[in-house]
């Protein structure tokens, strides 16, 4: 990170805290309106103490207001759509196609832009078309002054083996970090997670992916990934369809942030 702006940008995200939380409600790009997100300038109002929110380019335009104010969390704006995302009609590919420069993020409102990659596809020439797109982004965020996030995501997603998770994440992190990424978005892999972590010398926030089936179990998720190695998780159907999204908000920062354990948070805020 070499600009001064990036820096600053960087450093108002984390607010001299180790880890964050941030909050993602860019489903609709993929999933069309899930529960929780149908009215999304509604319920967006619910995560005003969310470090950072993840969304699309349009829905920056509907929620606009939520971001004008001090304090607001950053906002993180997704440059690019990839296939695989979509998992209800199950791709097998990852064909990633560009959707707006760093530059005219930030001139949305973009705090922070992040950019996806998948490797491992069925086709080599795919793979390097993912890769020049994201290392294009990292050069122009450069000359935007603004952090990068990559998420790695392997094929197979939520459904990826253990093992194939867990190399292609190892893999995925340290190339991000290799392309010039400021942070990655990534799956939690386990016990391996930790060498992960090390060789990666940029933080490594852990996503939810599906929705657990107790929202302690969210706790209880990014408590094991913050032990090994994560600077923090980005949620999404964890906490949006929460029966109070406010509410563990608040829980999943106590544990993220402060430490507090998963069940003694739980118990506090009176989650199932």
């Amino acid at each position: 990170m070499s600009g001064t702006g990036e820096k600053i940008r960087f450093a108002r995200l984390f607010d001299g805290a180790k880890n964050i939380v941030v909050v993602a409600i860019d489903h609709g790009l993929y999933f069309g309106p899930l529960a929780g997100l149908i009215d999304l300038p509604t319920a967006i109002q619910s995560l005003q103490q969310a470090d950072g929110v993840l969304l699309s380019a349009g829905m920056a335009t509907h929620c606009a207001d939520f971001f004008a104010r001090r304090g607001a969390p950053a906002m993180i704006v997704r440059l690019n759509w990839a296939t695989n995302y979509v998992a209800p009609w199950e791709y097998e590919h990852s064909h990633s196609v560009h959707l707006l420069t760093p530059s005219e993020a930030v001139r949305l409102g973009a705090d922070v832009v992040l950019g996806s990659v998948t490797l491992k596809t069925p086709d080599q020439a795919e793979d390097a078309h993912n890769v020049e797109l994201f290392a294009r982004y990292a050069q122009q965020k450069v000359q935007t002054g603004v952090p990068l996030i990559c998420e790695v995501y392997p094929i197979g997603g939520d459904h990826a083996k253990p093992e194939e998770l867990q190399e292609q994440v190892a893999i995925g992190c340290r190339m991000a970090a290799e392309l010039g990424a400021d942070m990655i978005k990534t799956f939690y892999t386990g016990d391996g997670f930790t060498q992960i972590a090390a060789a990666t010398p940029i933080p490594i926030l852990a996503l939810g992916a599906l929705k657990k089936p107790r929202e302690t179990d969210a706790l209880f998720a990014a408590a094991e990934a913050i032990e090994h190695g994560a600077r923090g998780v980005v949620f999404g159907r964890n906490v949006v369809q929460a029966r109070d999204p406010e509410r563990l908000l608040e829980a999943l920062k106590e544990v993220v942030k402060v430490g507090m354990a998963p069940d003694t948070t739980a118990q506090k805020y009176h989650l199932d």
